[in-house]
């Protein structure tokens, strides 16, 4: 384990708030729901979380995120140009999709821009928690984009707003998913945890608890790691880790990685796996939450589930979720629900998540009559089909009726 920082843990050296609606986005969602590892609630509605190798406490209220910020005295002089460079963070408007050909959408959809200069911490921490939680996004009017699109999407969509992805460090990102493979939640992010405590920076401690910073790929990359995380209990992932770790600083180390949010989608998810214990979903994955890829659709047990019970029912008769079939599960909902449609994947995914089924099982929200599956499109057609179905049928009861009248009133004459 490395060694403690020295000094002393005072009051947060900054703190702040950022106007958001809570429309906009739900933390107490989006921090559980499996997108990041390292968040948690230590009293209902605060979250504790290492960012940018600091501690930070983050709650909400109706119409804004406040946030402190707590770090050891050696880290708090560290220069505002080194936080920019080590956080990955961009001018927005590199993270436009190129995929986007309507000009008025994109300006709905970015609804702020990163500030080219940041001349102070406070408007760092701030800027950088805009980043995180890419902010910029309008989620309002993706929403409304794909209610328009989807029925479906519409009816779930309802008790599930402010739904967004966070923009992660690729390293962190990746490394954590490697980890996801074959596990849960609450394991994965023990295994998290193990892998700061054994091989991170301490960043120092806030109510009794030391936090540690996520290592580096050269920390990672050692001789000897693979088997002292195999004794800690991370089973074959190991070897993924200790060997990715390898892989990643022969092409070039973080730098590499994080220059992959440069290139196109179907480029960056190739690269990826050629990594070591890096298949589909966990390289789309790293697409979707690090490297600014919209448009990438992770597929699992519970997306495939998703999509048979309301997109293609036919992926219910199949048995295994085969690479053919993956890939045509992520291009149905890119054609869809479009460039992000990445995003819009994970608010049915978070909805089907059973911590918040849990939630939604009284009898007063279960009344909403279910969409039928299909496009709203094809669902008008069925509709106007079966309509069309029911006034026949009147229309033959209707025959049927008089017919009988007239025989009876016949026989009373008889």
């Amino acid at each position: 384990m490395p060694p403690l920082l020295e000094g002393k843990m005072s009051a947060p050296f900054s703190s702040g708030r950022i106007l958001c609606n809570i429309s906009e986005i739900r933390l107490d969602r989006i921090l559980v729901s499996g997108q990041s590892f390292r968040w948690k609630e230590e009293k209902p509605g605060f979250w504790t979380g290492v960012l940018y190798d600091r501690i930070w406490k983050l709650w909400q209220s109706e119409t804004a995120i406040f946030y402190q910020i707590f770090g050891n005295s050696k880290t708090q002089s560290e220069s505002a140009s080194d936080i920019v460079k080590t956080s990955g963070a961009v001018k927005r408007s590199e993270l436009i999709p190129k995929v986007i050909k309507d000009s008025e959408l994109k300006e709905k959809i970015l609804t702020n821009s990163i500030s080219e200069e940041l001349r102070t911490y406070e408007n760092i921490y701030e800027e950088l928690i805009k980043d995180y939680f890419q902010l910029n996004v309008n989620i309002a009017t993706l929403y409304e984009k794909w209610s328009e699109l989807d029925s479906n999407f519409q009816f779930i969509s309802a008790k599930f707003e402010g739904i967004r992805m966070l923009r992660q460090d690729p390293v962190e990102n990746l490394f954590s998913f490697i980890c996801s493979s074959n596990n849960h939640i609450s394991r994965i992010s023990s295994m998290i945890e193990k892998l700061c405590e054994n091989y991170g920076r301490a960043v120092g401690q806030l109510d009794g608890k030391t936090y540690f910073s996520f290592p580096t790929v050269s920390e990672m990359s050692d001789e000897g790691v693979e088997s002292e995380l195999r004794n800690l209990g991370f089973g074959y992932r190991a070897k993924y880790i200790n060997k990715s770790a390898r892989q990643i600083l022969d092409k070039g180390g973080e730098t590499w990685l994080k220059s992959l949010r440069g290139r196109p989608y179907d480029e960056a998810k190739k690269e990826l796996m050629t990594l070591n214990g890096v298949g589909a979903k966990v390289a789309d994955c790293v697409c979707l939450m690090s490297l600014d890829k919209t448009e990438a659709v992770p597929v699992d047990t519970h997306v495939w589930q998703i999509a048979a019970r309301g997109y293609m029912p036919r992926l219910s008769k199949c048995k295994s979720l085969t690479d053919k079939l993956y890939n045509e599960i992520g291009d149905h909902f890119r054609t869809l629900w479009g460039p992000y449609a990445g995003w819009a994947q994970a608010v049915l995914f978070t909805a089907d998540l059973k911590q918040f089924k849990e939630k939604d099982a009284s009898p007063s929200n279960n009344q909403a009559e279910k969409p039928e599956i299909g496009t709203k499109t094809e669902n008008s057609a069925k509709k106007r089909k079966a309509t069309a179905s029911k006034s026949e049928g009147n229309s033959v009861e209707n025959c049927l009726g008089k017919a009988i009248t007239a025989r009876k009133r016949k026989q009373k004459k008889s």
